[in-house]
């Protein structure tokens, strides 16, 4: 073990130093320019074909007539319910204390970069995807690469890197960062909590993708708005002390101040390198999960789904994870070293900043819905890779492996899993940015017709309003 450790830490340590930095946030920018930064320029836009029409009756049952296996909405909350996880928790303590609250800084920019990526994933997804002779749709990095850059080759690459990620990203990772928070409150071995894990996740995971929208269309909202709601409230609390915090996490941006990883002589690429690794780990941007979960929507037009990117990545890292992050660096627990670490950092700053010692259980109940939700979504990115290889008997292979890893990730220990994570992470990026760079001219070509369909209907429907005032 040690020398996989070794292994592993030196393959992590290349995977996100420079080369990470310069290919994530250079094909962001690359995709972004490209897009003329939609992720600002069209912010409201974004939010109106999003969240402005979810509730309207009249759009859903316009949609409901489309191809696809689930509706616009579930799939965009099956993405959210994936991609707020143990990363907006576990994950931001784990890359303050290792490199410094500068590290909160760099996901910030790693979120607004990312946000044109997965923007261009989740186009591609829904464009490429494929339908079998059963009417089951299939989409994803592996089938863009396949049939839109006719390298089915590098989406077999994509697929290998894929199916071992996903079981440590979230069957190891995700049941691992629950158990540990749930020992904080209750005197049980982690097995118990393994075998618990394993038949909640099983129960989903049974009935298929339309299972699973089904539990995210409800689970996902509500998660994500209690946990802001705490934060806002220990904000509001804390208000003073707010300015203080944000200075820290500028200031250790740019500075040599880091955490723990700072201790051989960090600096500036600590911050950078924990920040943008869990990050990505977060929101998953240059991951190509997105393009995955998305491709079942029923949309008639592939940027019609792909406007929820940008607004999922603001939900995840600039809400969510800020909640996180700002709730440590207010309570200054995260000086603390290795006494405190991952969810229980978390769970103790919130502890501390709110009245009455409940705010322990607030994160708790936060970390159990945020990695349960992860746990019924990254199955199904792993269904349809091994589909992509064996097809349709992959399914009950996949519902055997997930739920046996589900139950193994309660036993594992927290430290060297998150390293693992991070090297997968950063492998399984490679073909799919390559897939974003060389079919970006498509990805443009869809948004600009899309955009030019909708937008004067928006400026139309405004001048009317305008004209009854």
């Amino acid at each position: 073990m040690e020398t996989f450790s070794t292994i592993n830490d030196a393959i992590n340590d290349f995977i996100w130093g420079p080369f990470a930095i310069i290919i994530l946030m250079g094909t962001g920018l690359f995709l972004g320019c490209r897009l003329g930064f939609l992720q600002i320029t069209h912010i409201r836009f974004l939010f109106n074909r999003t969240f402005g029409r979810s509730f309207s009756k009249k759009y859903r049952d316009e949609a409901s007539s489309n191809e696809g296996d689930i509706t616009s909405f579930q799939a965009a909350m099956t993405s959210v319910a994936a991609i707020v996880g143990s990363g907006n928790v576990a994950g931001v303590a784990t890359a303050i204390v290792m490199g410094g609250p500068g590290a909160v800084f760099w996901m910030w920019i790693a979120a607004l970069i990312g946000m044109a990526t997965k923007f261009a994933e989740v186009t591609l997804g829904v464009k490429y995807r494929e339908v079998d002779h059963d009417g089951n749709i299939s989409g994803g990095p592996m089938y863009y690469l396949k049939n839109g850059l006719n390298a089915k080759w590098l989406g077999a690459i994509y697929v290998v890197l894929m199916i071992p990620a996903g079981i440590v990203i979230s069957a190891i990772v995700d049941t691992n960062t629950m158990t540990i928070a749930m020992m904080e409150k209750v005197d049980w071995p982690p097995y118990v909590f393994g075998i618990i894990f394993a038949v909640l996740t099983g129960i989903v995971v049974i009935g298929g993708i339309k299972s699973i929208g089904r539990v995210c269309e409800w689970i996902s909202p509500f998660m994500a708005s209690a946990y802001i709601i705490g934060g806002l409230v220990i904000i509001f609390i804390h208000i003073g002390d707010v300015p203080n915090a944000l200075a820290q996490i500028f200031e250790s941006a740019f500075n040599a101040q880091a955490g723990l990883g700072g201790a051989a002589g960090a600096g500036i690429m600590i911050a950078m390198r924990y920040g943008m690794a869990r990050g990505i780990f977060s929101n998953e941007a240059g991951l190509g999960t997105g393009g995955i979960v998305h491709a079942p929507a029923k949309v008639k037009h592939p940027v019609q789904q792909a406007v929820w990117a940008p607004v999922e990545i603001c939900i995840d890292t600039l809400f969510v994870c800020t909640v996180s992050a700002l709730s440590i660096v207010l309570s200054g627990l995260w000086t603390a070293g290795e006494d405190l670490s991952g969810s229980a950092l978390v769970m103790a700053s919130f502890d501390k900043l709110l009245p009455g010692q409940f705010g322990g259980f607030i994160v708790l109940g936060a970390v159990l819905l945020f990695g349960y939700s992860c746990l019924i979504t990254w199955y199904y990115y792993v269904e349809k890779c091994l589909g992509f290889f064996i097809g349709e008997i992959s399914k009950p292979i996949a519902k055997v492996l997930w739920v046996i890893m589900v139950f193994f990730g309660s036993l594992t220990t927290l430290g060297f899993v998150w390293d693992l994570a991070d090297t997968t992470n950063g492998l399984m990026m490679i073909p799919n940015l390559i897939g974003l760079i060389f079919l970006s001219s498509k990805v443009v070509n869809l948004k600009k017709e899309y955009f030019g369909e909708q937008l004067p209907i928006d400026a139309a429907i405004r001048a009317e309003a305008k004209a009854k005032k």
